[in-house]
Protein backbone atom coordinates (compact mmCIF):
# COMPACT_ATOMS: atom_id res chain seq x y z
CA UNK A 1 0.00 0.00 0.00
CA UNK A 2 1.43 3.69 -0.78
CA UNK A 3 1.87 5.38 2.47
CA UNK A 4 3.93 8.25 1.08
CA UNK A 5 2.71 11.43 -0.71
CA UNK A 6 5.48 13.84 -2.63
CA UNK A 7 6.24 16.34 -4.63
CA UNK A 8 9.49 17.82 -6.30
CA UNK A 9 10.20 21.16 -5.18
CA UNK A 10 13.57 22.56 -6.68
CA UNK A 11 15.10 19.48 -7.44
CA UNK A 12 14.44 17.77 -4.49
CA UNK A 13 12.05 14.74 -3.31
CA UNK A 14 9.67 16.25 -0.12
CA UNK A 15 8.34 13.43 1.78
CA UNK A 16 5.25 14.20 3.57
CA UNK A 17 4.43 10.92 5.98
CA UNK A 18 1.11 10.62 7.80
CA UNK A 19 1.56 10.41 11.56
CA UNK A 20 -0.98 7.45 11.68
CA UNK A 21 0.98 5.34 9.29
CA UNK A 22 3.44 5.01 12.18
CA UNK A 23 0.76 2.91 14.23
CA UNK A 24 0.56 0.78 10.81
CA UNK A 25 3.75 -0.08 10.73
CA UNK A 26 4.32 -1.16 14.01
CA UNK A 27 1.83 -3.34 13.26
CA UNK A 28 2.90 -4.47 10.66
CA UNK A 29 6.61 -5.10 11.97
CA UNK A 30 4.43 -7.44 14.79
CA UNK A 31 4.44 -5.23 17.75
CA UNK A 32 0.56 -5.14 18.68
CA UNK A 33 0.44 -1.38 19.18
CA UNK A 34 -2.41 0.78 19.16
CA UNK A 35 -3.65 4.41 19.21
CA UNK A 36 -6.66 5.42 20.93
CA UNK A 37 -8.92 8.33 19.46
CA UNK A 38 -10.81 11.41 21.59
CA UNK A 39 -13.93 12.43 20.03
CA UNK A 40 -14.25 15.41 21.89
CA UNK A 41 -14.31 19.54 22.04
CA UNK A 42 -14.03 19.74 25.32
CA UNK A 43 -11.27 21.59 26.80
CA UNK A 44 -10.40 20.24 30.39
CA UNK A 45 -10.55 16.82 28.09
CA UNK A 46 -8.06 17.70 25.41
CA UNK A 47 -5.65 19.34 27.99
CA UNK A 48 -5.68 15.60 29.81
CA UNK A 49 -5.47 14.10 26.61
CA UNK A 50 -2.34 16.03 25.44
CA UNK A 51 -0.51 16.24 29.10
CA UNK A 52 -0.81 12.59 29.12
CA UNK A 53 0.49 12.41 25.61
CA UNK A 54 3.54 14.07 26.79
CA UNK A 55 4.06 12.10 29.85
CA UNK A 56 3.90 8.96 27.77
CA UNK A 57 5.64 10.23 24.40
CA UNK A 58 3.00 9.63 22.80
CA UNK A 59 0.71 10.49 19.82
CA UNK A 60 -2.61 12.77 20.76
CA UNK A 61 -5.25 11.67 18.48
CA UNK A 62 -8.24 14.23 18.77
CA UNK A 63 -10.99 14.03 16.46
CA UNK A 64 -13.95 16.42 16.34
CA UNK A 65 -17.10 14.74 14.99
CA UNK A 66 -19.83 16.17 12.20
CA UNK A 67 -22.20 17.28 14.49
CA UNK A 68 -19.81 18.82 16.65
CA UNK A 69 -17.78 20.70 13.88
CA UNK A 70 -19.18 21.28 10.42
CA UNK A 71 -19.50 24.52 7.64
CA UNK A 72 -22.68 25.25 10.04
CA UNK A 73 -20.74 25.23 12.90
CA UNK A 74 -22.15 22.43 14.74
CA UNK A 75 -23.15 22.49 18.33
CA UNK A 76 -19.68 23.40 19.24
CA UNK A 77 -20.32 26.35 16.86
CA UNK A 78 -17.07 25.91 15.53
CA UNK A 79 -16.22 25.42 11.80
CA UNK A 80 -13.48 23.17 11.09
CA UNK A 81 -10.84 25.66 10.53
CA UNK A 82 -11.78 27.24 14.03
CA UNK A 83 -11.78 23.47 15.35
CA UNK A 84 -7.82 23.57 14.53
CA UNK A 85 -7.25 27.01 16.25
CA UNK A 86 -9.12 26.15 19.23
CA UNK A 87 -7.13 22.45 19.30
CA UNK A 88 -3.53 24.36 18.16
CA UNK A 89 -3.95 27.33 21.14
CA UNK A 90 -4.77 24.81 23.84
CA UNK A 91 -0.96 22.73 22.46
CA UNK A 92 0.88 26.00 22.13
CA UNK A 93 -0.37 26.42 25.74
CA UNK A 94 0.80 23.56 27.03
CA UNK A 95 3.72 23.21 24.80
CA UNK A 96 2.72 20.03 23.30
CA UNK A 97 4.69 19.23 20.20
CA UNK A 98 2.74 19.75 17.11
CA UNK A 99 4.67 16.69 15.86
CA UNK A 100 3.13 14.44 18.07
CA UNK A 101 -0.63 15.97 17.14
CA UNK A 102 -3.08 14.07 14.99
CA UNK A 103 -6.52 15.77 14.08
CA UNK A 104 -9.07 13.23 12.44
CA UNK A 105 -12.75 14.19 11.21
CA UNK A 106 -15.29 11.51 12.50
CA UNK A 107 -18.59 10.68 10.80
CA UNK A 108 -17.64 12.56 7.86
CA UNK A 109 -20.95 12.56 6.06
CA UNK A 110 -24.68 12.90 5.81
CA UNK A 111 -24.82 12.08 9.86
CA UNK A 112 -26.26 15.63 10.61
CA UNK A 113 -28.66 15.95 7.12
CA UNK A 114 -30.15 12.56 6.86
CA UNK A 115 -33.71 14.03 7.06
CA UNK A 116 -32.30 15.90 3.55
CA UNK A 117 -32.73 13.53 0.62
CA UNK A 118 -29.75 12.35 -0.93
CA UNK A 119 -28.70 15.01 -3.86
CA UNK A 120 -28.68 17.68 -0.91
CA UNK A 121 -27.77 15.94 2.07
CA UNK A 122 -24.43 14.70 -0.26
CA UNK A 123 -23.81 18.12 -1.58
CA UNK A 124 -23.56 19.26 2.10
CA UNK A 125 -21.35 16.35 2.92
CA UNK A 126 -18.85 17.18 0.61
CA UNK A 127 -18.25 20.92 1.83
CA UNK A 128 -18.25 19.76 5.30
CA UNK A 129 -15.48 16.65 4.10
CA UNK A 130 -14.27 19.78 1.89
CA UNK A 131 -13.40 22.04 4.72
CA UNK A 132 -11.81 18.89 7.21
CA UNK A 133 -9.17 18.48 4.71
CA UNK A 134 -8.33 22.17 4.04
CA UNK A 135 -7.95 22.88 7.58
CA UNK A 136 -5.32 19.98 8.10
CA UNK A 137 -7.31 17.25 9.59
CA UNK A 138 -5.44 13.99 8.43
CA UNK A 139 -7.58 11.15 9.53
CA UNK A 140 -10.76 11.03 7.59
CA UNK A 141 -13.58 8.69 8.82
CA UNK A 142 -15.63 8.41 5.60
CA UNK A 143 -19.33 7.31 6.98
CA UNK A 144 -22.38 7.00 4.43
CA UNK A 145 -24.07 4.15 6.09
CA UNK A 146 -26.80 6.08 7.30
CA UNK A 147 -30.04 6.40 5.37
CA UNK A 148 -31.38 9.51 3.90
CA UNK A 149 -34.62 11.22 3.57
CA UNK A 150 -35.52 9.13 -0.04
CA UNK A 151 -33.76 6.26 0.50
CA UNK A 152 -36.28 3.19 0.78
CA UNK A 153 -36.70 2.38 4.58
CA UNK A 154 -38.42 -1.13 3.77
CA UNK A 155 -34.39 -2.02 2.64
CA UNK A 156 -31.24 -2.33 4.19
CA UNK A 157 -28.90 0.16 2.99
CA UNK A 158 -26.64 -1.30 0.48
CA UNK A 159 -23.20 -1.91 0.53
CA UNK A 160 -22.78 -0.37 -2.85
CA UNK A 161 -24.82 2.69 -2.08
CA UNK A 162 -22.71 3.16 0.89
CA UNK A 163 -19.64 3.23 -0.80
CA UNK A 164 -20.59 4.91 -4.08
CA UNK A 165 -21.48 7.71 -1.38
CA UNK A 166 -18.18 7.42 -0.04
CA UNK A 167 -16.24 7.22 -2.81
CA UNK A 168 -17.97 10.58 -3.78
CA UNK A 169 -16.49 11.92 -0.27
CA UNK A 170 -13.09 11.01 -1.26
CA UNK A 171 -12.73 12.10 -4.83
CA UNK A 172 -13.64 15.88 -2.47
CA UNK A 173 -11.22 14.63 -0.35
CA UNK A 174 -8.81 14.32 -2.57
CA UNK A 175 -9.32 17.45 -4.84
CA UNK A 176 -9.63 19.48 -1.31
CA UNK A 177 -6.04 17.91 -0.47
CA UNK A 178 -4.72 19.04 -4.21
CA UNK A 179 -5.74 22.23 -3.21
CA UNK A 180 -4.25 22.28 0.08
CA UNK A 181 -0.79 21.46 -1.56
CA UNK A 182 -0.91 24.81 -3.04
CA UNK A 183 -0.98 26.51 0.08
CA UNK A 184 1.14 24.01 2.09
CA UNK A 185 3.38 21.96 0.34
CA UNK A 186 3.96 19.67 2.99
CA UNK A 187 0.71 18.76 4.30
CA UNK A 188 0.84 15.14 4.30
CA UNK A 189 -2.10 12.92 2.57
CA UNK A 190 -4.72 12.25 4.66
CA UNK A 191 -5.74 8.87 5.40
CA UNK A 192 -8.85 7.11 5.26
CA UNK A 193 -11.51 5.10 7.67
CA UNK A 194 -14.69 3.61 5.78
CA UNK A 195 -16.92 0.96 7.06
CA UNK A 196 -20.78 -0.08 5.96
CA UNK A 197 -21.58 -1.67 9.21
CA UNK A 198 -20.79 1.81 12.10
CA UNK A 199 -22.33 2.26 15.46
CA UNK A 200 -23.95 5.82 15.72
CA UNK A 201 -22.25 8.45 17.75
CA UNK A 202 -22.53 8.57 21.27
CA UNK A 203 -23.92 5.03 22.14
CA UNK A 204 -27.07 3.07 21.70
CA UNK A 205 -30.61 4.57 22.42
CA UNK A 206 -31.60 1.47 24.24
CA UNK A 207 -30.09 -0.64 27.13
CA UNK A 208 -28.90 -4.34 25.25
CA UNK A 209 -27.40 -7.44 26.62
CA UNK A 210 -25.66 -8.08 23.69
CA UNK A 211 -24.94 -7.03 19.78
CA UNK A 212 -23.93 -9.11 17.34
CA UNK A 213 -20.35 -9.26 15.81
CA UNK A 214 -19.43 -8.22 12.19
CA UNK A 215 -19.46 -11.76 10.40
CA UNK A 216 -16.56 -11.91 8.45
CA UNK A 217 -17.77 -12.27 5.03
CA UNK A 218 -19.72 -9.00 5.38
CA UNK A 219 -16.19 -7.25 6.13
CA UNK A 220 -14.69 -9.41 2.90
CA UNK A 221 -17.56 -8.13 1.06
CA UNK A 222 -17.41 -4.49 2.27
CA UNK A 223 -13.99 -4.33 1.83
CA UNK A 224 -14.59 -5.38 -2.15
CA UNK A 225 -16.88 -3.43 -2.59
CA UNK A 226 -15.51 -0.53 -1.37
CA UNK A 227 -12.24 -1.27 -3.43
CA UNK A 228 -14.46 -1.85 -6.80
CA UNK A 229 -16.23 1.23 -6.32
CA UNK A 230 -13.27 3.27 -5.23
CA UNK A 231 -10.82 2.19 -9.13
CA UNK A 232 -14.25 2.49 -10.90
CA UNK A 233 -14.55 6.37 -10.07
CA UNK A 234 -10.29 6.34 -9.98
CA UNK A 235 -9.70 6.58 -6.73
CA UNK A 236 -7.04 4.02 -6.48
CA UNK A 237 -4.76 6.01 -4.97
CA UNK A 238 -7.39 6.95 -2.25
CA UNK A 239 -8.03 3.72 -1.59
CA UNK A 240 -4.37 2.86 -1.13
CA UNK A 241 -4.45 5.22 2.04
CA UNK A 242 -7.45 3.45 3.86
CA UNK A 243 -5.88 2.17 6.64
CA UNK A 244 -8.78 1.24 8.88
CA UNK A 245 -12.68 -0.26 8.85
CA UNK A 246 -15.05 0.39 11.15
CA UNK A 247 -16.92 -2.92 12.50
CA UNK A 248 -18.89 -4.13 15.02
CA UNK A 249 -16.40 -6.16 17.67
CA UNK A 250 -18.91 -6.48 20.29
CA UNK A 251 -18.39 -3.51 22.35
CA UNK A 252 -21.41 -1.10 23.33
CA UNK A 253 -22.67 1.18 25.89
CA UNK A 254 -25.91 2.77 26.55
CA UNK A 255 -27.19 5.11 29.42
CA UNK A 256 -27.26 1.92 31.71
CA UNK A 257 -25.52 -0.45 30.38
CA UNK A 258 -21.89 -2.07 29.05
CA UNK A 259 -21.39 -4.43 26.69
CA UNK A 260 -17.57 -6.11 27.33
CA UNK A 261 -15.72 -7.05 24.05
CA UNK A 262 -15.71 -11.11 24.09
CA UNK A 263 -12.32 -11.92 22.14
CA UNK A 264 -13.53 -15.48 21.88
CA UNK A 265 -16.42 -13.89 20.12
CA UNK A 266 -14.70 -11.65 18.01
CA UNK A 267 -11.89 -14.06 17.34
CA UNK A 268 -13.27 -14.72 13.60
CA UNK A 269 -13.53 -11.80 12.44
CA UNK A 270 -10.30 -10.49 13.62
CA UNK A 271 -8.25 -13.35 12.04
CA UNK A 272 -9.42 -12.10 8.76
CA UNK A 273 -6.89 -8.97 9.15
CA UNK A 274 -4.08 -11.46 8.52
CA UNK A 275 -4.76 -11.37 4.77
CA UNK A 276 -5.34 -7.40 4.96
CA UNK A 277 -1.88 -6.11 5.18
CA UNK A 278 -2.00 -2.66 6.34
CA UNK A 279 -5.60 -2.56 7.74
CA UNK A 280 -6.89 -2.34 11.13
CA UNK A 281 -10.19 -2.27 12.48
CA UNK A 282 -11.18 1.10 14.27
CA UNK A 283 -13.64 0.20 17.24
CA UNK A 284 -16.46 3.03 18.07
CA UNK A 285 -18.26 3.24 21.29
CA UNK A 286 -15.55 1.70 23.07
CA UNK A 287 -15.98 3.94 26.65
CA UNK A 288 -16.36 2.20 29.75
CA UNK A 289 -14.25 -0.85 28.49
CA UNK A 290 -12.09 -2.27 31.02
CA UNK A 291 -8.39 -1.58 30.28
CA UNK A 292 -7.98 -5.26 30.23
CA UNK A 293 -10.65 -5.50 27.34
CA UNK A 294 -9.07 -2.77 25.59
CA UNK A 295 -5.65 -4.21 25.54
CA UNK A 296 -7.15 -7.47 24.05
CA UNK A 297 -9.56 -5.28 21.54
CA UNK A 298 -5.74 -4.27 20.08
CA UNK A 299 -3.72 -7.46 20.22
CA UNK A 300 -6.42 -8.73 17.90
CA UNK A 301 -6.32 -5.74 15.58
CA UNK A 302 -8.68 -3.44 16.56
CA UNK A 303 -5.88 -1.00 17.26
CA UNK A 304 -8.07 2.13 16.59
CA UNK A 305 -10.61 2.54 20.01
CA UNK A 306 -12.31 4.97 19.46
CA UNK A 307 -13.66 7.06 22.92
CA UNK A 308 -15.97 10.39 24.08
CA UNK A 309 -18.83 9.90 26.10
CA UNK A 310 -16.46 8.18 28.97
CA UNK A 311 -14.08 11.29 29.04
CA UNK A 312 -16.42 13.14 29.99
CA UNK A 313 -17.95 11.24 32.29
CA UNK A 314 -15.14 11.57 34.07
CA UNK A 315 -14.80 15.22 33.97
CA UNK A 316 -18.38 15.40 35.07
CA UNK A 317 -17.36 13.24 38.04
CA UNK A 318 -14.30 14.99 38.93
CA UNK A 319 -16.57 18.06 38.88
CA UNK A 320 -19.15 16.81 41.18
CA UNK A 321 -16.99 15.36 43.49
CA UNK A 322 -15.22 19.01 43.98
CA UNK A 323 -18.71 20.57 44.41
CA UNK A 324 -18.95 17.83 47.31
CA UNK A 325 -15.97 19.42 48.70
CA UNK A 326 -17.35 22.41 48.34
CA UNK A 327 -19.84 22.01 50.32
CA UNK A 328 -17.91 20.35 53.07
CA UNK A 329 -15.51 23.10 53.50
CA UNK A 330 -17.56 26.03 52.79
CA UNK A 331 -21.33 25.69 53.53
CA UNK A 332 -20.85 27.43 56.81
CA UNK A 333 -19.54 30.42 54.94
CA UNK A 334 -20.40 33.59 53.74
CA UNK A 335 -18.56 32.25 50.67
CA UNK A 336 -20.86 32.52 47.58
CA UNK A 337 -21.23 28.58 46.51
CA UNK A 338 -21.03 27.31 42.72
CA UNK A 339 -24.21 25.24 43.30
CA UNK A 340 -22.98 23.46 40.03
CA UNK A 341 -25.46 20.16 39.76
CA UNK A 342 -28.52 22.55 40.07
CA UNK A 343 -27.47 24.88 37.68
CA UNK A 344 -26.35 22.09 35.35
CA UNK A 345 -30.18 20.26 35.87
CA UNK A 346 -32.00 23.72 35.53
CA UNK A 347 -30.18 24.02 32.39
CA UNK A 348 -30.96 20.50 30.58
CA UNK A 349 -34.81 21.35 32.19
CA UNK A 350 -34.80 24.36 30.58
CA UNK A 351 -33.01 23.03 26.94
CA UNK A 352 -33.93 19.47 26.49
CA UNK A 353 -33.44 18.59 22.81
CA UNK A 354 -30.01 17.30 23.65
CA UNK A 355 -31.17 14.71 26.01
CA UNK A 356 -34.91 13.82 26.13
CA UNK A 357 -35.15 11.45 22.46
CA UNK A 358 -32.31 9.41 24.94
CA UNK A 359 -33.33 9.03 28.21
CA UNK A 360 -36.50 7.54 28.90
CA UNK A 361 -38.52 6.51 31.99
CA UNK A 362 -40.61 8.80 34.61
CA UNK A 363 -39.48 11.96 35.46
CA UNK A 364 -37.32 10.27 38.59
CA UNK A 365 -35.47 7.77 36.10
CA UNK A 366 -34.89 10.73 33.59
CA UNK A 367 -33.52 13.34 36.42
CA UNK A 368 -31.09 10.51 37.53
CA UNK A 369 -30.20 9.45 33.77
CA UNK A 370 -29.88 13.57 33.31
CA UNK A 371 -26.35 12.86 35.94
CA UNK A 372 -25.15 9.66 35.88
CA UNK A 373 -26.00 8.34 32.43
CA UNK A 374 -23.30 6.77 30.65
CA UNK A 375 -24.31 8.28 27.47
CA UNK A 376 -23.75 11.44 28.99
CA UNK A 377 -25.44 14.34 27.58
CA UNK A 378 -24.07 16.61 30.42
CA UNK A 379 -21.29 17.25 27.84
CA UNK A 380 -23.65 18.90 25.83
CA UNK A 381 -24.41 21.80 28.46
CA UNK A 382 -20.73 22.74 29.77
CA UNK A 383 -20.41 25.24 26.86
CA UNK A 384 -23.46 27.33 28.04
CA UNK A 385 -22.61 30.58 29.93
CA UNK A 386 -24.43 29.89 32.97
CA UNK A 387 -23.09 26.42 33.51
CA UNK A 388 -19.19 27.48 32.75
CA UNK A 389 -20.40 30.75 35.24
CA UNK A 390 -20.60 28.22 38.03
CA UNK A 391 -18.02 26.06 37.08
CA UNK A 392 -15.74 29.25 37.54
CA UNK A 393 -16.84 29.35 40.81
CA UNK A 394 -15.90 26.17 42.08
CA UNK A 395 -12.56 26.28 40.70
CA UNK A 396 -11.99 29.45 42.59
CA UNK A 397 -13.80 28.03 45.45
CA UNK A 398 -11.58 25.16 45.64
CA UNK A 399 -8.43 27.09 44.80
CA UNK A 400 -9.16 29.47 47.87
CA UNK A 401 -8.52 26.91 50.34
CA UNK A 402 -6.26 23.96 51.64
CA UNK A 403 -8.12 20.57 50.76
CA UNK A 404 -7.70 18.20 53.74
CA UNK A 405 -6.39 15.15 52.72
CA UNK A 406 -8.73 13.27 54.61
CA UNK A 407 -11.38 15.07 52.49
CA UNK A 408 -9.80 14.28 49.40
CA UNK A 409 -9.28 10.58 50.06
CA UNK A 410 -13.77 10.40 50.72
CA UNK A 411 -14.19 12.12 47.25
CA UNK A 412 -11.22 11.21 45.08
CA UNK A 413 -9.85 8.33 46.31
CA UNK A 414 -7.72 7.95 43.32
CA UNK A 415 -6.43 11.31 42.78
CA UNK A 416 -5.50 11.48 47.21
CA UNK A 417 -3.45 8.36 46.21
CA UNK A 418 -1.75 10.70 43.33
CA UNK A 419 -1.30 13.70 45.33
CA UNK A 420 0.22 10.86 48.48
CA UNK A 421 2.67 9.93 45.51
CA UNK A 422 3.89 13.19 44.76
CA UNK A 423 2.31 13.11 40.97
CA UNK A 424 -0.72 15.29 41.11
CA UNK A 425 -0.99 18.84 42.93
CA UNK A 426 -3.40 19.90 44.79
CA UNK A 427 -5.39 22.28 42.64
CA UNK A 428 -8.97 22.26 41.14
CA UNK A 429 -8.34 21.86 37.71
CA UNK A 430 -5.51 19.33 38.45
CA UNK A 431 -7.72 17.38 40.07
CA UNK A 432 -10.35 17.73 37.42
CA UNK A 433 -7.97 16.51 35.00
CA UNK A 434 -7.08 13.60 37.24
CA UNK A 435 -10.35 12.33 36.70
CA UNK A 436 -10.24 12.28 33.23
CA UNK A 437 -6.89 10.81 33.36
CA UNK A 438 -7.74 7.75 35.31
CA UNK A 439 -9.79 6.69 31.88
CA UNK A 440 -7.09 8.27 29.97
CA UNK A 441 -4.27 5.82 31.65
CA UNK A 442 -6.58 2.72 30.10
CA UNK A 443 -6.30 3.57 27.07
CA UNK A 444 -2.48 4.21 27.31
CA UNK A 445 -1.88 0.70 29.02
CA UNK A 446 -3.78 -0.76 26.12
CA UNK A 447 -2.45 0.88 23.48
CA UNK A 448 1.70 -0.04 24.06
CA UNK A 449 3.11 -2.83 23.17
Amino acid sequence: MLFYAFREAKGMVIFMRNSMLDIIKLRQEGKKVGIYSACTATKYVIEAVMEAAMESETYALIEATANQSNQYGGYTGMKPADFVVFIENIAENLNFPKDKLILGGDHLGPLTWQKDNEVIAMEKSKELIRQYVLANFTKIHIDTSMMLADDDKSVILSDEIIAHRAAILAKTSEEAYAELLTKNPNAPAPVYIIGSEVPIPGGAQENEDSVSVTKPEQFKATLKTFKEVFEAQGLNDAFSRVIGIVVQPGVEFADASIIEYNRIAAKELCSVLDKNEGIVFEGHSTDYQTRYKLKEMVEDGIAILKVGPALTFGLREGIFALEGIEKELLADSNIKLSNFRNVLENIMIEKPENWQKHYRGDESQRKFKRMYSFSDRCRYYLPEEKVNQSLEILIKNINSIEIPVSILSQYMPMQYLKYREGKLQLNAEALIKGRIRDYINDYLYACKA
